[in-house]
């Protein structure tokens, strides 16, 4: 797990290596159960042959494909990224959450390589 901090928002980054979208779907299930008071659940997940992101509520395009971009831009598959935010009451703009998403999701899938 890797955690972020931008202007009181807290961002929770979880990865995991799946072999097929059940094991995505299971895993992003078991995040959004740890983190029922979280505001928002993104994630993104590529696989040999098929790979899907969500906003899951933040603004079209802020949060999932930032953390797509992230493991595309890393060339790596078989992967599930889940960004858990808790909102720390400042609004970000598409901008920030560009950043802190794509961010949190680099930082995250970092982690593989420790």
């Amino acid at each position: 797990m890797y955690e972020l901090i931008v202007k009181k928002s807290r961002f929770l980054g979880y990865v995991k290596q799946i072999e097929t979208a059940q094991q995505a779907k299971d895993f992003i299930a078991d995040i959004t159960t740890q983190n029922k008071k979280a505001r928002h659940v993104c994630f993104a997940y590529v696989l040999d042959n098929a790979e899907k992101y969500s906003d899951a509520g933040e603004p079209s395009g802020t949060a999932g494909l930032p953390i797509l971009s992230a493991i595309k831009r890393r060339e790596i598959k078989n992967v599930c990224v889940v960004v858990v935010r808790y909102f720390g009451g400042i609004l970000l703009g598409k901008g920030g959450l560009l950043r802190a998403y794509g961010k949190c999701a680099g930082k995250t899938l970092d982690t593989l390589q420790e």
